[in-house]
C-alpha cells in the first residue's frame, strides 16, 4: 500500500476519494452519453440522407463491435501504460467522432462518426475501474461503483434530450454535433484541470500485488481462468436482458396492451431511474454482504419476476408499463455487487486485462441480441420480449453464482495455506 496514501488525515482523503468518484463518475457518464452520439438524430438522417433501418442498425453495430474489440484490447494498455493517458485518448476520439458526424454528407461520413465513438468507448470500463481500485480507500469503494453505474444511466439518459434539443431549437441537427464536441472537450477541461485525482500511478488502496519471488506470468495468462469467462458470460446475458428493454419494451407494450407511444416511451426513461434508485441501495450492501453473489441472485430474480409478470399480460395496461419498469430496480441494485466481485475474480495486476475483457460481453451482448429480440417483435411475438428479457437475467444469475463460488473456494485455499 501506498505509504504517501497512508499518511493522508482521514478527512483529506475522504476528499481525494470523492474527487476521484466523482471524476470517473463524469467520465462514465460522458462514454454512456456518445453511446447515444448518433440514435437521437436517426429521423433526419433518414430524411436528409435517404437511409433505411437496416443502415441505421448496421451504425450501431458498427459502434458496438469496435468497442467491444477495442475494449478487450484497451485492458492490456491500461495495465502497461496507466489509465490516465488512455481516459484522454478516449476522450479526444470523442471529439473527432463529433466533428465526423457534424460534417457526414452520407452514409460514409456517419460511419467513421460510429466507429471513432465506439473506438472512444472502448477504454472507458478497464480505465474506470483500473482508477477506482487504485485510487478510493476500500470503504468508500462500493459507494464508487454506485456512482459509476448511476452516471452511465444518467448520461444515456441525457444524450437525446441534449441532441434532439439542440437540433430542434436550431433547426439544423448538425449544430447538435457541435454541441457534442462541446461537451467532451469541457469534460477534458475538467480532467485536466484535476488530473492529479485520476493518477492510478498513485496509491493502492486495496490493490494486491503479486508476491515477492513469484514467477511472472505471460500477460494472457488470466485468459485461462474460467472465473473471467464466467464474468464475461455474465455481461453478455444480463446486456441482452437490458437490450431488450431499452430497444423494444416501448413497441412491445404497446403491442400487448394498447398503451400508446406518448405513455410506453416513458419506460425505458423509468427503468433507468429505478435502476439508479438500485444502485445507490446496492452500494451500502456491498459494504456488508460477504457473498456478493448471493445479493446478485435475489435482485435479478426480483426484476426476472417483474418482466415475466409483464409478459403475461394479466395486469392493466398502465400498471403493466410501471411493472416493466421497477424491474430496473432489481438490475440497478445487483450493479456494485457485480463490480465489486469481478475485483475479487482479478489476479493481481490484471485490474485492466480483466475488466476490459469481462466488459466486452457488455458490447457484444447489444450487438447480438438486438436483432434476435427485433425479429421477436417482427414475428409478432411481443410478450417473448419480456420473457427472453428474464430468461437472460436468470442465465446471468447461473454465471454469478458460479463466480462466486470460485472467489470463495480461491480465499479459503489462501487461508488454508
Amino acid at each position: 500500500m501506498n505509504t504517501a496514501t497512508l499518511a493522508l488525515d482521514p478527512r483529506d482523503q475522504a476528499r481525494r476519494d470523492y474527487g476521484t468518484i466523482s471524476l470517473i463518475g463524469l467520465a462514465h457518464g460522458s462514454s454512456h452519453f456518445f453511446h447515444m452520439l448518433l440514435p437521437p438524430l436517426f429521423p433526419a438522417f433518414i430524411r436528409d440522407f435517404g437511409l433505411s433501418y437496416s443502415e441505421l442498425g448496421l451504425l450501431v453495430t458498427t459502434f458496438f463491435v469496435i468497442s467491444g474489440i477495442g475494449q478487450a484490447m484497451a485492458g492490456f494498455l491500461v495495465d502497461r501504460r496507466g489509465a490516465r493517458p488512455v481516459l484522454f485518448a478516449a476522450l479526444s476520439c470523442f471529439v473527432l467522432a463529433s466533428i465526423a458526424a457534424g460534417l457526414a454528407n452520407g452514409f460514409g461520413g456517419l460511419m467513421l462518426a460510429a466507429a471513432l465513438a465506439g473506438l472512444g468507448n472502448s477504454p472507458f470500463h478497464p480505465v474506470d475501474f483500473t482508477i477506482l481500485n487504485k485510487r478510493v480507500s476500500q470503504a468508500r469503494l462500493g459507494h464508487a461503483f454506485s456512482v459509476h453505474g448511476i452516471t452511465g444511466n444518467l448520461g444515456w439518459a441525457l444524450a437525446p434530450v441534449f441532441s434532439i434539443g439542440i437540433a430542434t431549437a436550431t433547426g439544423n441537427w448538425r449544430w447538435a454535433y457541435l454541441g457534442t464536441a462541446l461537451v467532451a472537450l469541457a469534460v477534458i477541461a475538467v480532467l485536466l484541470w484535476r488530473r492529479d485525482l485520476v493518477d492510478d500511478r498513485q496509491g493502492s488502496w486495496g490493490h494486491a500485488k503479486p508476491a515477492a519471488g513469484a514467477k511472472e506470468e505471460h500477460p494472457m495468462a488470466f485468459l485461462k481462468l474460467p472465473s473471467v469467462w464466467l464474468c464475461f458470460s455474465f455481461f453478455f446475458w444480463t446486456t441482452a436482458a437490458l437490450s431488450a428493454v431499452q430497444s423494444f419494451a416501448s413497441p412491445a407494450l404497446g403491442k400487448m396492451y394498447g398503451l400508446p407511444l406518448s405513455v410506453t416511451a416513458y419506460v425505458v426513461t423509468g427503468y433507468m431511474l429505478c435502476g439508479a434508485v438500485g444502485m445507490v441501495i446496492g452500494g451500502f450492501l456491498v459494504a456488508k454482504v460477504e457473498r456478493l453473489e448471493r445479493t446478485i441472485a435475489l435482485a435479478m430474480l426480483l426484476a426476472a419476476a417483474l418482466l415475466l409478470l409483464t409478459a403475461s399480460g394479466w395486469l392493466p395496461p398502465y400498471a403493466a408499463a410501471a411493472v416493466a419498469a421497477l424491474a430496473g430496480f432489481g438490475t440497478g441494485l445487483a450493479g456494485p455487487s457485480r463490480d465489486m466481485l469481478i475485483k475479487r475474480a482479478a489476479p493481481p495486476g490484471a485490474t485492466g486485462r480483466v475488466y476490459g475483457t469481462v466488459y466486452s460481453g457488455l458490447d457484444v451482448g447489444f450487438a447480438l441480441a438486438a436483432p434476435v429480440f427485433g425479429a421477436l417483435l417482427d414475428h409478432d411475438q411481443p410478450s417473448s420480449v419480456f420473457v427472453g428479457a428474464a430468461l437472460a437475467l436468470l442465465l446471468g444469475i447461473g454465471s454469478a453464482g458460479l463466480v462466486g463460488l470460485r472467489v470463495a473456494a480461491g480465499r479459503l485455499k489462501s487461508a488454508v495455506a
